[in-house]
C-alpha cells in the first residue's frame, strides 16, 4: 500500500497544487477512531431496551416505540448528514462535529444512570405498572441525549468509510489496495464492535452497575475523538463540490415547465443531448420509462444554448443525460420501499426478541446468566461467518452455473434476503409459542426483572432464528449496499450510502407505529393484549404471523419491482454491466 504519493490536482485559484496521500500513515487514526466509535455508539445502545424498562420503569410497548423512533431517526439522519456535507462542510468537519455530538449524548445518557435525580427511584415491585415513571424533565435531560446521538450518526454514518477511502490515490494500483484493504478492516471492526458491545459491555450494564456499564462506551467515544483529532495535520481533506440533488430538482422543474409540450416520436435523436466533459458520470443510453421527465430535455425556440453546447437556463433545459440520471434514481424507489418492509423483520430481533430472552432459562453452565441483550450478537455472528462461505464458495458455483458476475444479479440476493426474513419470523413465532405454552403448562424458573414468569425453555432457542435473520442481512442488507453504488448516478454515491439507512430508518417508525396500534387495539379485545407486559399473558407470536405475512406480500412485491426494473446502463434489458466507470477529479484543501 502507498504511503506518500504526490499528486498534482486544480485548486480554486488554478494554480496546480500538491497533494500528498499518506495513505497507510494515516490508517492507525481512521482505523483507532472507526473501532473505538462503534465500540462507543454500539455499546451505549445495544442494551437500551433493558434500560428503559428496569432504570426508567418504562412499559415494554414505550420503551419498544422510543428505542423503534430513536433508530429510525439514526438511520435518517445520515441522508441529510450527506447532503450537508457534500455541499457545504466536506467529509472532515462534518465528521468532527459528528464526532463530538456523538461524545456528548453518550456522556448524557450515562448521566441520567450515575445521578439518582436524573432517573426514577429504583422500583422493587415485579408489576411494572405500580412502578414510578419518569418524570418529565428527566425524560427531556433522557431525550436530549438520543439527540445528541441522532445528530452524531447523521454525520459519521455517511461519511467515515468515504473519508477513509479519500486517503489513498485511487489512481494508482497501491491507493486501490489500500482502499480495499480499509473496508476490509472497516467491516472487521464493525463484527469486532458489536461481538465486545454485545458481551462484555452488556454484562457490565445488565450485572455490574449501569453507570459503570455507560461509561465505558463514553470513554471508549472518548479515545475515538482523540485519534481523530490526532491525524488532522496529515489528513486529505476533500472539498464540497455542491450536492447532485441540485440537478435531479433542475429535471423535475424544466419537465414541470414544458408538461404541455407534445412528446417527439424518436425521443432518443431529438432530445438535447449534452454532456460536460468534466462529468464524473458515465453517459447512459435512453430508456423509455418515466417519459414525462423527457420534455425538460425538448429544445424549444426560447431555449438558449452556451457556446460549449450547455444550456444557458438549466432550469428551463436539461441534456438528455440528466433525464437518465433522474430516471436511475426513480427506478431504484420501488425497490427501495421493499427494504422498508424487509427490515420490520429484522427490527423484531434487535427489540421483541430481548424481553423473549429476559422471560427464557438464560443459564450457561453453573449459576452464569446470559444477558438477555447478548442474543443479538449471533446475527452478527452468523453474517460474519456467512460472508466469506458466500464469496469463496457459492459465487464461483453460480458463476459456473449461471455465467454471471456474482452468480445471480444483485436483485435476485436482494429477493433471497426477503424470503429469508419471512422464514425467520416464521420461526420466531413457532418458537415463542413453545416458550410460553412452557411457561404455561410447566413449572416456571422464578419472576424477571421486568415482571413476568421465566419459561424453562432455554434461551437458546432464540438462537435459530437469529442465524437467520443474520443470514437474511447477508444476503439482502448487504444486496441493497451494491445495488444502491451501483445503480445510482457516480456523483451521488454519498447519497446512495445513505439510502440503505432511510429504508431502516422507515422500517423502524413503521415498527413502532405497528407495535403501538397493535397493543391499543388488542389491549381493548376480548381475546387479549397481544403485546402485554408480562409476555405469557400476551401473544407475541401472533404479531409474529402477521409481520411475517406482510413479509410475504412485500415479497410478491419486491417481485414485481424486479420483473419492472431495468438496470442502470441498458437500453432496456435487465441484464447485469461491468461497473467500469470514470474516476472522480477531486478537489482538496
Amino acid at each position: 500500500m502507498e504511503e506518500n504519493n504526490s499528486v498534482s490536482v486544480s485548486s480554486t485559484d488554478h494554480e496546480p497544487k500538491m497533494i500528498k496521500y499518506r495513505g497507510i500513515k494515516a490508517m492507525p487514526f481512521i482505523i483507532g477512531n472507526e473501532t473505538f466509535e462503534k465500540l462507543g455508539s454500539i455499546g451505549t445502545s445495544s442494551n437500551l431496551l433493558v434500560y428503559l424498562t428496569t432504570v426508567f420503569n418504562m412499559k415494554s410497548v414505550s420503551a419498544a416505540t422510543l428505542v423503534n423512533v430513536y433508530t429510525g431517526s439514526t438511520n435518517l439522519a445520515p441522508l441529510l448528514g450527506a447532503f450537508l456535507s457534500d455541499t457545504y462542510f466536506g467529509r472532515y468537519k462534518t465528521l468532527a462535529f459528528a464526532s463530538i455530538s456523538s461524545l456528548l449524548g453518550m456522556t448524557v445518557i450515562m448521566l441520567t444512570a450515575a445521578i439518582s435525580n436524573l432517573h426514577p427511584l429504583h422500583c422493587v415491585s415485579k408489576d411494572v405498572s405500580t412502578c414510578l415513571g419518569p418524570t418529565g424533565w428527566q425524560i427531556a435531560f433522557l431525550l436530549s441525549g438520543f439527540g445528541f446521538l441522532i445528530i452524531g450518526a447523521g454525520g459519521i454514518r455517511p461519511c467515515n468509510l468515504a473519508f477513509g477511502a479519500d486517503q489513498f490515490n485511487p489512481a494508482t494500483e497501491s491507493g486501490q489496495k489500500g482502499i480495499n484493504s480499509f473496508f476490509n478492516w472497516y467491516y472487521f471492526t464493525l463484527a469486532f464492535a458489536v461481538l465486545i458491545s454485545g458481551t462484555l459491555v452488556v454484562y457490565v450494564q445488565s450485572n455490574v452497575n449501569w453507570a459503570i456499564g455507560l461509561a465505558i462506551p463514553t470513554c471508549l467515544m472518548l479515545i475515538a475523538c482523540a485519534f481523530f483529532f490526532l491525524g488532522t495535520k496529515i489528513y486529505v481533506k476533500v472539498k464540497p463540490e455542491g450536492s447532485p440533488l441540485k440537478s435531479v430538482a433542475q429535471v423535475i422543474v424544466a419537465a414541470t415547465r414544458k408538461r404541455q409540450i407534445t412528446q417527439p416520436e424518436n425521443p432518443e435523436l431529438c432530445l438535447f443531448n449534452h454532456m460536460p466533459p468534466s462529468s464524473i458520470n458515465s453517459k447512459l443510453p435512453y430508456t423509455d420509462q418515466f417519459r414525462f421527465l423527457d420534455k425538460s430535455a425538448i429544445i424549444t425556440s426560447e431555449d438558449q444554448i452556451n457556446s460549449d453546447g450547455s444550456a444557458a437556463n438549466p432550469w428551463k433545459l436539461c441534456s438528455m443525460q440528466q433525464v437518465e440520471e433522474v430516471k436511475c434514481v426513480m427506478r431504484v424507489i420501488p425497490i427501495w420501499a421493499s427494504a422498508i418492509l424487509y427490515y420490520i423483520a429484522i427490527v423484531q430481533q434487535n427489540t421483541y426478541i430481548v424481553f423473549q430472552a429476559l422471560q427464557s432459562d438464560r443459564r450457561l453452565g453453573g449459576h452464569f446468566q446470559v444477558p438477555a441483550a447478548s442474543y443479538i450478537v449471533f446475527i452478527m455472528l452468523s453474517l460474519t461467518i456467512w460472508i466469506p462461505i458466500y464469496d469463496r464458495i457459492l459465487v464461483p458455483f453460480l458463476q459456473r452455473l449461471t455465467g454471471k458476475e456474482g452468480g445471480i444479479t444483485v436483485l435476485q440476493r436482494m429477493g433471497v434476503g426477503i424470503f429469508l426474513s419471512v422464514l425467520t419470523m416464521l420461526v420466531s413465532a413457532l418458537v415463542e409459542q413453545r416458550r410460553r405454552n412452557l411457561a404455561l403448562t410447566s413449572p416456571m424458573l422464578g419472576i424477571a426483572p421486568r415482571g413476568g414468569g421465566i419459561s424453562s425453555m432455554s434461551a437458546f432457542w432464540l438462537v435459530p432464528q437469529l442465524v437467520l435473520a443474520g443470514l437474511s442481512e447477508a444476503f439482502n442488507s448487504i444486496g441493497q449496499v451494491e445495488f444502491y453504488y451501483k445503480q445510482f448516478p457516480e456523483n451521488m454515491r454519498s447519497i446512495a450510502g445513505a439510502f440503505s439507512n432511510c429504508g431502516m430508518a422507515g422500517s423502524s417508525y413503521l415498527s413502532g407505529f405497528l407495535v403501538t396500534i397493535v397493543h391499543h387495539i388488542t389491549s381493548k379485545s376480548g381475546n387479549g393484549d397481544w403485546l402485554a407486559e408480562d409476555l405469557n399473558k400476551g401473544k407475541l407470536h401472533y404479531f409474529y404471523y402477521m409481520i411475517a405475512s406482510l413479509g410475504a406480500l412485500n415479497f410478491v412485491y419486491f417481485l414485481v419491482c424486479a420483473k419492472w426494473y431495468r438496470y442502470k446502463g441498458t437500453d432496456g434489458c435487465s441484464i447485469e454491466l461491468s461497473t467500469d466507470t470514470k474516476e472522480s477529479e477531486k478537489h482538496f484543501v
